[in-house]
């Protein structure tokens, strides 16, 4: 399990305890925090790596992909920290996998459940859907989130280079340019005032299309 976290020590000890209880190879990367992330992490798993500065999410993923990989990992789950996903929706999200049946699962919340999706929220996140479909030419039904397994040879053919958020774009071209099987499977995402207020809103959307789409013609 790879968890990226940034400033998320009163969030993580619960979500690494849920983790670790089911899966106990765990490693967080802590992506230049300045709380005690990384204390709360190592109370619950040795393999905590630090970014001395906050590069982004994308950044923390490639950290943790290559550290997971060199450690031999056979399925790689990226798990975000703030409490948003359920640590019940792994087994059915590695299933295919583990049944040759593709290389990648890909979490879906529109296929599953959302809990405290505000409706501008949701409007945004369609359009990013929306955006997806046209871009990657892929029928996806949730664009943006991080709940995600790969078989270890898939792994190996990611190497994200958008350290910010419009590495979750990225993450599809690779998917798509490798020609990686794929499946989307139904997850539950639940949200709280504290995510919320970390997610994106209108403008960071912006501002991340902004970032892939010069991602993809500077490379």
């Amino acid at each position: 399990m790879i968890v990226p976290a940034k400033d998320e020590a009163e969030r993580i000890g619960p979500v690494l305890a849920a983790l670790t209880a089911r899966y106990p190879n765990v490693v967080v990367v802590d992506d230049g925090s300045e709380d005690e992330t990384a204390v709360r992490a190592r109370e619950h798993t040795p393999h905590v790596l630090r970014h001395l500065i906050n590069r982004g999410q994308g950044a923390a993923l490639q950290t943790g992909l290559e550290y997971a990989l060199a450690a031999g990992a056979r399925y790689l789950v990226t798990f975000d920290a703030d409490g948003q996903h359920d640590v019940l929706d792994l087994a059915p999200l590695l299933a295919p996998l583990v049944a040759g049946e593709c290389d990648v699962t890909l979490g879906s919340r529109f296929l599953g459940r959302t809990v405290g999706l505000p409706p501008g929220r949701r409007l945004l996140l369609r359009a990013a859907v929306l955006f997806s479909r046209l871009v990657h030419r892929v029928p996806l039904s949730d664009a943006h989130n991080g709940l995600r397994a790969f078989t270890r040879r898939a792994a190996g053919c990611l190497e994200i280079t958008l350290d910010g958020m419009a590495h979750a774009s990225e993450i599809i071209d690779l998917i798509v340019g490798a020609e990686l099987r794929f499946q989307e499977v139904a997850v539950t995402i639940r949200y709280s005032n504290a995510s919320l207020a970390k997610g994106q809103r209108a403008r960071a959307a912006f501002r991340i299309v902004f970032q892939y789409v010069m991602g993809r013609l500077l490379p």
